[in-house]
């Protein structure tokens, strides 16, 4: 079982709920080393005294806060506990809302909380209680050196605390232009029909397990290739002809009913099992709408650039 990140209680009203934090999320990313082109030699970073330019080892690496230029109040671990004890130790419930209500742009990362010892049985009332009314328990909970606003919430048999993102720290929304006037800028009646009978055609069950970061693997396969073929230290240069990368442009008059009426038929035709020739991605994944709009687009150039960014 993972280590705890975090140790303290919950708290709402008088009621205080020993718990652990435990991260819910980890990384699957490509890790690339940055590598010195004339011999391809790792390139590594040093911790330096700004003053003398010496370098600095760890242990003599400590955190301070400017108070003005150049003038630091030197703060440690021990000074922040301090400096509010109950926030650094309480996930403090201020409300309780529904789940509904909260944008999922505010959630940012997840963390399982774990009932302490003697904890096991408020704890399991709590993830009851929010199961059973349909709410969620916002609260704050300082990690490290942030105050966090949270949301805790029931998942099978634990409860999910949430961090979210304080208002201050969302943009504003970007600004949409309208469509032009006239009947070739206007969804029709039949074009929404159409998209609905699609999105009735695409839906299924959530299955997270079927999905996979296919460009991992597929980087993975690159560097297998390349390593087979000796070319490990073979610098692939851009392609000549811009077209392949270039997006594509907002001016182009697309005939959205043609579009439509394509992708469901093609939906239809890969249920039947009738086409062939399908690739690893698409057997694991099942194309979205993106997919079968490009499918229905055979005579611009850019396609393939287009199917790799989809």
């Amino acid at each position: 079982m993972s280590r705890p990140i975090w140790k303290g209680a919950i708290s709402f009203g008088l009621v205080h709920i020993p718990v652990e934090l435990h991260s819910a999320s980890s990384s699957s990313g490509i890790d690339l080393d940055l590598l010195d082109k004339r011999d391809f030699a790792p390139v590594g970073y040093k911790r330096y005294n700004k003053v003398t330019g010496k370098e600095v080892k760890q242990p003599d690496i400590i955190k301070g806060y400017a108070y003005e230029k150049d003038e630091y109040v030197v703060l440690t671990d021990e000074d922040l506990r301090r400096a509010n004890p109950e926030s650094t130790q309480t996930i403090d419930i201020l409300s309780f809302i529904d789940r509904s209500e909260i944008p999922v742009f505010f959630f940012e990362q997840p963390y399982y909380l774990v009932p302490g010892k003697g904890g096991e049985k408020v704890y399991a009332l709590l993830r009851q209680t929010l199961e059973e009314s349909g709410k969620l328990a916002l609260g704050q909970v300082v990690i490290r050196t942030k105050q966090h606003l949270a949301a805790l919430m029931p998942f099978h048999k634990v409860i999910v605390l949430n961090l979210l993102r304080y208002q201050e720290e969302i943009r504003e929304l970007p600004e949409i232009p309208e469509p032009k006037p006239g009947k070739q800028s206007q969804v029709s009646a039949k074009e929404m029909d159409m998209a609905l009978s699609l999105v009735k055609d695409m839906s299924e069950a959530w299955s997270p397990e079927q999905y996979q970061d296919t460009f991992r693997q597929d980087v993975l396969a690159l560097v297998k290739k390349k390593v087979k073929a000796k070319q490990t230290h073979t610098l692939t240069e851009p392609e000549q002809d811009g077209e392949q990368t270039r997006a594509p442009s907002g001016s182009n008059v697309v005939d959205l009913m043609q579009l439509l009426k394509a992708s469901i038929a093609d939906k239809t035709a890969r249920a039947g099992g009738k086409p062939a020739g399908k690739s690893n991605t698409e057997s694991k994944v099942k194309p979205g709408p993106k997919t079968a709009r490009l499918k229905a687009e055979p005579k611009q150039k850019s396609e393939p650039a287009r199917k790799r960014s989809a």
